[in-house]
């Protein structure tokens, strides 16, 4: 074998030892994030590693078969559980879904398939002269394989989405560089490089991820304040509109319920409006119980207001402390960020005025209406 492969898998295995070090040092990740990136990293170290041994006791005296047998099966058993470990990351939740249980439950499936049939060497091989080849079906493995690849990407580009972050199409050519040096080392199988470049895209990965975490609010999953500045400025140029919310009465739930309960209810609020705005702008928490949405087309703006309020009211039958949203708007003319935005907050309070102008119409005589 050359020498070079042992020094890209010495560089290799420095690198995901680095990797995991930063996983478990890490203040961004959760301890579920850091417990899948760093599966991922240690999976791809094993398999790199795995692949050494079968390298150097192919052709051994047949006292290494065995060796060679169980290295090749856990190399190609544990291939697609690298994607599984990828995914397991994205949803900060400390939940799984019923997509990703059944994903599980296919390499469960793919593990005792290759137990099963290993010695009939339907995907591989090793004679009884302790000599490694590829069987008959050898595309099973390059099936799952991509297939792990596939779901990677879906599940990425899906998360991203929910995120509105902007830079999801980026995954595409990740998994298309990966896609690419993998036909080529099943074409020149002696070539040797494919988990040195699975190393490079769960780097790539893991500051991908990172940096759209990044860019949320904590709390409501929401763009941060940050990510509102810097897409103002294109909005400046580009045009659109700036619709800003205030939670009315925020103050007294905090005050009668505690600041938990007043938590959940911005959580929930938030979870309104970014599926009321999220198809047509961007939803951003930029203060304590602030929020807007950058609307690309004005036209957008009636239509997501209504479906908002109805939201809020359906979510309302369910927590029946959530508190009611005043809006205002102003539309991008060419202003900088700051006018735009006191045109909307002065929207906004006119709305609020209006909306206790109507309560305290609407209280009997002698009753007093509660301050924000």
């Amino acid at each position: 074998m050359d020498r070079y492969f042992f020094v890209l898998t010495t560089i290799d295995l420095f690198v995901l030892g680095f990797m995991c070090l930063l996983t478990r040092l890490s203040e961004a990740l959760n301890k579920k994030q850091k417990r899948g990136f760093f599966l991922a990293f240690a999976l791809i170290a094993c398999i790199s590693v795995l692949e050494v041994i079968t390298i150097v006791v192919d052709g051994a005296p047949q006292g290494y078969r065995w060796l060679n047998i169980l290295s090749n099966y856990l190399g190609f058993g544990l291939t697609p559980a690298v994607a599984l470990c990828l995914v397991y990351v994205l949803d900060k939740k400390n939940i799984i879904r019923r997509g990703f249980k059944a994903a599980v439950c296919c390499e469960g499936g793919y593990l005792l398939f290759l137990a099963a049939t290993l010695p009939y060497g339907p995907v591989f091989s090793v004679s009884a002269e302790n000599l490694y080849a590829r069987g008959g079906y050898f595309f099973i493995y390059v099936i799952m394989y991509y297939a792990s690849m596939l779901y990677l990407m879906v599940a990425t580009v899906r998360t991203a989405a929910a995120f509105q972050n902007r830079s999801r199409t980026l995954i595409y050519p990740l998994i298309l560089f990966l896609g690419a040096e993998t036909v080529i080392q099943i074409a020149l199988p002696e070539l040797h490089v494919t988990w040195l470049c699975v190393t490079l895209l769960s780097v790539l990965y893991y500051i991908y991820c990172s940096e759209m975490w990044n860019q949320l609010d904590a709390l409501t999953g929401l763009l941060d304040q940050n990510s509102y500045l810097n897409r103002t400025a294109e909005m400046r140029r580009s045009g659109g509109v700036l619709v800003v919310f205030d939670v009315d009465s925020f103050k007294q739930i905090n005050d009668r319920y505690g600041h938990l309960q007043g938590d959940v209810c911005l959580a929930e609020i938030a979870d309104c409006i970014k599926k009321a705005y999220a198809r047509c702008g961007y939803c951003y928490r930029i203060g304590g119980d602030e929020f807007c949405v950058l609307l690309r087309d004005e036209a957008d703006e009636a239509r997501c207001a209504a479906a908002l309020q109805s939201l809020l009211a359906e979510r309302r039958k369910e927590i029946t402390l959530l508190p009611t949203l005043s809006l205002g708007s102003a539309v991008f003319s060419g202003e900088d960020v700051v006018t735009v935005k006191d045109r909307a907050d002065r929207a906004l309070y006119c709305a609020k005025n209006e909306l206790k102008a109507r309560a305290a119409a609407a209280m009997p005589a002698g009753g007093s209406g509660e301050k924000d």
